[in-house]
């Protein structure tokens, strides 16, 4: 019985290839079940052939002749979505065609085609997308922690005092030894040449990032200083001033960052008391953006000079960016004469930052020049 009902399925083997040898045994094993479960039918088969031995048909009569012969009732299972299984190897074949994304070509159920075949999603498939979808994989969620513990702030536990352990590129921020913003103090009085600054009217944008008001600048603007040519990035404002002359702290401070050529960042620090309105100031402040992030690009145009003081001298020390990553080898240049900046140009800014400044450094012994 467990040869004969698997015989027709190793005709396939041919072309299926070994695929079909590794179904073989499963399709083996659910003959035997079938053969096995018509076993107890062989009996009364045996005892209907040896009846028809002994006694002869019965001639049809000639109306009966030209009738078609009534094929027995064959015993039907339907599966949900299926089609009527005929016998048992009908129903192996199909099990079979099932399982290797099959179609069968033939009416007896012999000849196989393989076909690409997709299994219908189980109902419970789109609640597993779903739930993959909002799962957060690891290195997503490695990503987030990493940003959060990356924030820093002027207060509270991601303030100043925190900024070199949030992350260990802000380690120069608790380690190093030239740090800014300092109380400047005892400078060496010298003749130092003039800061040459080449600023024109241009076009610029507008951005809150977060922790201050930027306003990046379109090229053509740059400084030239110590053999050097610093070319315009960007300013910002604190408030109030983070740099001190002799212990005296201002209302508000803009900082311009040029780099060179070779990456080296030389920054201009414009001290702002209260005063007079500022129309420089007030064109920045008139394309605030609405949102933070969101970068505004202005109409108007800024020429930089307007924010310079008349008088050009200044304090010049080697220092470090007073925000995260604090890296060192900065030149500074803080203009000694502050600019008037009106009260209301202070409220402004105070409704979006009441207080962005980093505390002072140690000044470390460093060398502080002073134009006469």
């Amino acid at each position: 019985m467990h040869t004969t009902a698997a015989s027709p399925l190793r005709s396939l083997l041919p072309a299926l290839g070994c695929a079909c040898m590794l179904l073989l045994a499963h399709a083996d094993a659910a003959a035997e079940s079938a053969a096995t479960a018509h076993a107890e039918a062989a009996p009364a088969k045996k005892s209907r052939s040896a009846k028809a031995a002994v006694e002869p048909a019965e001639e049809p009569s000639a109306d009966e002749s030209t009738k078609p012969a009534k094929p027995p009732k064959p015993v039907k299972e339907r599966r949900p979505g299926a089609r009527v299984i005929e016998d048992p190897m009908d129903r192996l074949r199909e099990r079979l065609a099932e399982r290797l994304g099959t179609a069968k070509t033939s009416d007896d159920g012999q000849a196989l085609r393989v076909i690409a075949h997709s299994p219908p999603p189980s109902p419970a498939t789109p609640v597993v997308k779903a739930a993959a979808a909002h799962a957060p994989t690891k290195k997503s969620a490695a990503k987030g922690q990493a940003g959060h513990a990356a924030h820093w702030d002027y207060q509270g536990d991601a303030g100043p005092q925190s900024w070199g352990r949030l992350k260990p590129e802000f380690a120069k921020c608790a380690s190093g030894e030239r740090q800014s913003p300092i109380d400047i103090r005892d400078g060496l009085k010298l003749q130092l040449e003039p800061v040459q600054f080449d600023y024109r009217p241009s076009r610029f944008r507008v951005i809150d990032n977060g922790h201050t008001v930027q306003v990046n600048v379109a090229g053509g603007n740059a400084i030239e200083t110590m053999g050097r040519r610093y070319s315009l990035v960007q300013f910002h404002f604190h408030r109030p001033s983070e740099e001190r002359i002799e212990g005296r702290q201002f209302d508000m401070v803009a900082h311009l960052v040029h780099k060179d050529i070779e990456g080296r960042l030389a920054v201009v620090a414009v001290l702002l008391d209260q005063g007079s309105a500022h129309p420089l100031v007030q064109t920045v402040w008139n394309n605030l953006p609405l949102e933070k992030g969101e970068e505004v690009s202005a109409k108007a145009m800024l020429d930089l000079n307007a924010l310079l003081p008349a008088e050009r001298s200044y304090f010049t020390y080697m220092g470090s960016l007073t925000t995260p990553p604090c890296s060192e080898g900065v030149l500074w240049m803080v203009m000694k004469q502050p600019v008037q900046i009106s009260p209301e140009q202070i409220g402004i800014f105070s409704r979006l930052y009441p207080m962005n400044a980093r505390p002072v450094q140690s000044a470390s012994g460093r060398l502080i020049k002073e134009s006469n």
